[in-house]
């Protein structure tokens, strides 16, 4: 039988695995055959995601706080001297920080973008240094609609977003030479743990709003693990330096 997204002898590493979209993620690319490295702070929810992959390959975990910058060159060459080169990377790692302008204090916003852009460059800034990947790697950071569309108090984690695909259409010709695509998915609202707190946040009103603007409706973390899964395999080899908005036709309107 013919698989178009084949994954099959691929090690790929899922940043931000503990829960969620991560977790999806991370168990789709199983099931299409890749080797997968969990990689999250908490240790007992990788562990637990850990006993969902599938496959007959060695699965593995390892915890890192992106907040220390200065420890992920070293994190990388610890998976790399573990299993080897690196087929792929998944960037799903995001913190939001719900504040008006008028409270978006320092603190706050450079908080946000540590976590989702300076943690991004560096993950692959390091992830992408001679003997730590293969030839036809292919790497996806999880944006978000937020980085299009503008919203009430959003604005750092809006301007992270935007900033994850801003820095891969630059990454994108810098690492062709050495092989590599880079792009990015763009979800809309799907419903994890923190949609439920949106929607509880928001009311029945807010939610309906919500939904007519999403109009396909809310998706599930498996809408947007099937769209990583496609870019990080070699049947989206001549994909590289665009952000797919996986938004139920949120961003149409």
């Amino acid at each position: 039988m013919f698989n178009l997204v084949d994954l099959k002898d691929k090690k790929i590493l899922v940043v931000g695995a503990s829960q969620g979209i991560g977790e999806q993620i991370a168990i789709t690319l199983s099931r299409l055959g890749a080797q997968i490295v969990l990689a999250s702070r908490n240790e007992e929810k990788l562990k637990n995601v850990l006993q969902k992959l599938e496959g007959e390959v060695d699965h593995q975990y390892v915890c890192i706080d992106i907040k220390e910058l200065d420890q992920i060159e070293k994190f990388i060459k610890e998976i790399v001297n573990k299993i080897g080169s690196l087929d792929g990377m998944v960037y799903c790692v995001g913190i939001t920080s719900d504040r008006p302008l008028s409270m978006s204090n320092i603190s706050a916003v450079t908080e946000v973008l540590q976590v989702n852009l300076q943690g991004f460059i560096e993950m692959v800034r390091c992830v992408t240094k001679k003997g730590n990947y293969n030839m036809g790697m292919r790497i996806v950071g999880i944006s978000s609609t937020s980085s299009l569309r503008g919203g009430k108090a959003h604005t750092a984690y809006s301007a992270s977003k935007a900033g994850m695909n801003g820095a891969i259409r630059s990454m994108a010709v810098e690492l062709a030479e050495k092989g590599i695509c880079i792009n990015s998915v763009a979800p809309a609202a799907i419903r994890t743990e923190m949609y439920e707190k949106y929607a509880n946040g928001v009311g029945k009103s807010g939610a309906t709003n919500k939904l007519k603007r999403q109009y396909l409706g809310i998706g599930v973390p498996e809408d947007v693990a099937n769209a990583v899964a496609f870019l990080i395999s070699p049947a989206a080899r001549l994909i590289t330096g665009v952000c797919l908005p996986v938004d139920g036709g949120y961003l149409s309107n």
